[in-house]
């Protein structure tokens, strides 16, 4: 097995109420006015509480929403090597 780095960088215009917060480890998330907090790896993901469960989202206009916020993305790989 090898390894693969995959860099994901997207450019976004989001609402200007929008919150970047650290969870207590120190990660950061994106605070949302409606109380959710919300996490973009492969896909966003949401949570009313940054310490507890992260899930996707089953409404689709939501995932659409986010979605047509991305201005620009960009996505590289590369394999480790050592």
């Amino acid at each position: 097995m090898k390894k693969l780095n995959v860099t994901i960088q997207l450019e976004m215009t989001v609402p200007d109420n929008w919150e970047l917060v650290d969870t207590s480890e120190g990660t950061p998330v994106i605070k949302l006015p409606d109380g959710k907090f919300m996490d973009i790896a492969i896909e966003p993901l949401f949570a009313t509480d940054p310490e507890d469960l992260w899930a996707s989202t089953e409404d689709e206009d939501v995932l659409d929403d986010i979605l047509d916020m991305v201005d620009s993305e960009a996505v590289t790989y590369e394999f480790v090597t050592h």
